[in-house]
């Protein structure tokens, strides 16, 4: 929204330079981007929240700037001299849809004189980026921006029977807007029609049929309400949005829509040596009472944690229009801590319903500067939800294996999230979409990762790691449901450049190993070698947590809850692979992209078991002893195969199984490759003896040749 400086003088006296304005309004919560300079003086713009449609005018901003200076604002003024004649026998209006417009005012004036509008007028619409077109449709723009009212001039010449009907469109009806195109409606459109057809759509565009030209002579001036909600979903089906659609979307002044048409005829009848009839005809079928409110210093206390004097409290919310009356025993004693003021809530700000509502008006002008920094004491002790140990240790593995977290927004594309989702998951579509890449709670975090990942990558970092813990979504049983997740995403170098060391590409053997370091947390996940759809099928798999048998697991949901579940040991819980190239090219990834994701409510139920069976059990006094197994194993050997093989033989001495090298080439046949495997044995009782040592190395050796096929590696 722009604003004109010069122009804020005419309702309220300024005491800021525009520099300082800008600096005093952003304090206040009304956000002032910028201060330019214009023909018609210094221009302020501003970037309003969603709730201050009042501000989407010089007036509405001309209250704030006397609730900041503590000045007076001055009314409106109009002088309207009006002829004998009667606007209501010359045009009646109806409407028939009034959950779609709650007020519909209508003036007629008598032979206009349309022409090119005035250097003064045109030089302020032109500042706030309106082109100027005629006298009668720049008096409209005018007071629009003048008081964040839209209206519209009909000639009256051109509406059947000269009379208005507000109604719904019929189904496929048609009309040309004023931009030249013509449109199809739907039944959910509120159409403003004559008595032959529509002639404007409500609170968005008039038609080309109805416009004010340089031949109009009688004009009927309309000052409406209409429906936000309304006017939100037909300016987004219709991909037409306009001045008049962004200030009724957000919800204009129903009370505004009178003196808006007042002012207006007033401006036209000057610019326009135009005749006012007598009167108004205004069909008010929705009039609403104003909310009573109440504010409390006891209150106010309690949640800014700061006393504001009483003459602080009324002149604010004076200023700003609520019209404070103190009501309680002790109004003669000033600043007690008793006070109470009875509120009214003006028709503009209906975002204001509640107390901590005026709260905030009061303390935002008061100076939020002039509050103390402190917390708010506590009702209840605060108690950290069952998975957050989990959460912790999972997030400080996480980033000491050098993975960066992220926090993305679960809205994503439906097409882009069928490239992920499980078969059987039923999406949670959301019912009201902003956009259409926004339609749906993301059935997996692994499109919100791939999208963050060829955001990074199209920004030049091309060595990335990343993890999210999030949600996922779906439906069940016809209710929505929420999964807690963690999802990994790497691409680029595993290992940079170095002195004696050349650079390595990250490759799904860093995946799975980060992911079965992440697994011993909750005792180690078990791989199958299954493949998803999204995933590259020689470069994946998915895993469980263990083989155990099944139990029950305590797992927590969201809000903080838990609830037991029967866990079939070895069940699947994530997945984790290079991304296939098909689902790659969706993204535009041009270089090979890693990703896994697995649930975290039986990791943190794992953990927690594995937490609590944990116990201490002392260092060994005596020394370790490691070998090394070069062993030649068939394609397809897993290491997890040979450490189950190794675990099976029962030998208490050893404390640890590795996987150090993988060699391909001379001296190892086709269809082979070479693992070289270290063990450390410890014993907790004696030294281990030579003799030991070559017995657990020869049955080990024995096992893995009957088992696997192994041998051991001789050159």
């Amino acid at each position: 929204m722009k604003i004109l400086y010069d122009w804020l003088k005419e309702f309220v006296a300024v005491p800021f330079s525009p520099e300082e304005l800008r600096e005093r309004l952003s304090l206040v919560g009304i956000a002032v981007e910028g201060v330019s300079h214009t023909p018609a003086g210094p221009l302020l713009n501003l970037d309003l929240t969603i709730n201050r449609p009042d501000c989407l005018g010089h007036y509405g901003v001309a209250r704030e700037v006397a609730a900041l200076a503590r000045n007076e604002l001055r009314p409106v003024s109009i002088v309207l001299p009006e002829v004998s004649e009667s606007a209501a026998r010359a045009t009646r209006v109806e409407i028939d849809c009034p959950d779609l417009c709650g007020r519909f005012t209508a003036r007629l004036l008598n032979g206009v004189k349309a022409q090119p509008s005035p250097d003064w007028l045109r030089k302020r619409l032109e500042a706030l980026g309106q082109a100027s077109i005629n006298n009668v449709v720049d008096a409209t723009n005018y007071v629009m921006l003048e008081l964040g009212h839209p209206m519209h001039a009909f000639d009256m010449d051109r509406l059947a029977e000269h009379r208005i009907v507000v109604r719904r469109a019929r189904a496929g009806e048609r009309i040309r807007t004023l931009d030249g195109v013509e449109r199809i409606l739907s039944q959910d459109v509120c159409v403003i029609a004559d008595a032959a057809r529509a002639v404007g759509i409500g609170g968005i565009m008039g038609g080309a049929e109805t416009e004010i030209g340089f031949s109009t002579r009688n004009v009927l001036l309309e000052s409406a309400w209409f429906d936000p909600i309304s006017i939100r979903r037909s300016s987004k089906a219709l991909g037409l949005r306009t001045e008049a659609s962004t200030r009724f979307e957000r919800g204009a002044d129903p009370e505004m829509a009178e003196l808006a048409s007042r002012r207006c005829a007033a401006l036209i009848r000057e610019l326009a040596q135009a005749e006012v009839l007598a009167g108004v005809v205004d069909v008010y079928p929705a009039r609403r009472e104003p909310l009573p409110l109440e504010l409390s210093r006891k209150e106010l206390l309690r949640v800014m944690g700061a006393r504001v004097p009483d003459s602080e409290i009324e002149t604010i919310l004076g200023a700003l229009g609520f019209a404070p009356r103190r009501t309680d025993e002790t109004r003669g004693t000033p600043d007690s801590l008793l006070a109470r003021w009875q509120c009214r809530q003006p028709s503009w700000r209906q975002d204001v319903t509640r107390e901590v509502d005026l709260i905030e008006e009061v303390a935002r002008h008061y100076g939020l500067d002039k509050f103390p920094p402190r917390l708010h004491p506590s009702k209840q002790p605060a108690a950290r939800l069952p998975h957050a140990l989990p959460e912790d240790r999972l997030r400080e593995r996480l980033i000491g294996l050098g993975y960066q977290e992220i926090v993305s927004i679960p809205l994503v594309d439906e097409e882009e999230d069928a490239l992920f989702r499980p078969a059987g998951v039923l999406p949670a579509r959301v019912a009201n979409p902003l956009a259409e890449d926004a339609s749906l709670l993301r059935s997996t975090g692994l499109v919100s990762m791939a999208h963050a990942l060829a955001w990074n990558l199209n920004r030049g970092q091309q060595s990335l790691r990343l993890f999210e813990i999030g949600r996922a979504y779906r439906v069940q049983n016809g209710a929505p449901e929420e999964t807690r997740i963690v999802t990994i995403g790497a691409t680029g170098l595993a290992r940079e450049k170095g002195i004696a060391e050349s650079a390595r590409d990250y490759d799904f053997a860093d995946l799975k190993g980060d992911l079965d370091q992440i697994g011993a947390l909750a005792g180690g996940f078990v791989w199958k070698g299954d493949t998803l759809t999204w995933q590259s099928p020689t470069r994946a798999g998915q895993f469980s947590l263990s083989n155990d048998k099944p139990g029950w697991l305590v797992v927590s949901v969201a809000g903080g809850q838990t609830r037991r579940i029967e866990w079939p040991g070895g069940t699947l819980i994530g997945a984790g692979g290079q991304l296939a190239d098909r689902v790659a090219g969706k993204f535009k990834l041009r270089q090979d992209v890693f990703l896994a994701e697995f649930l975290l409510g039986p990791f943190d139920a794992l953990y927690q078991l594995g937490r609590e069976a944990r116990k201490y059990q002392p260092i060994s006094r005596f020394p370790a002893v490691e070998r090394d197994f070069s062993l030649i194993l068939s394609d397809g050997t897993t290491f997890a195969a040979v450490r189950v093989v190794i675990a099976a033989l029962g030998i208490a001495e050893i404390i640890s199984v590795d996987a150090v090298d993988l060699f391909r080439g001379r001296n190892i046949p086709p269809g082979k490759f070479s693992l070289l495997v270290h063990i450390t044995f410890q014993s907790h009782d004696t030294t281990l003896t030579e003799g030991q040592l070559s017995d657990f190395s020869s049955r080990i050796i024995s096992a893995l040749e009957q088992k696997l096929g192994a041998a051991l590696r001789t050159a």
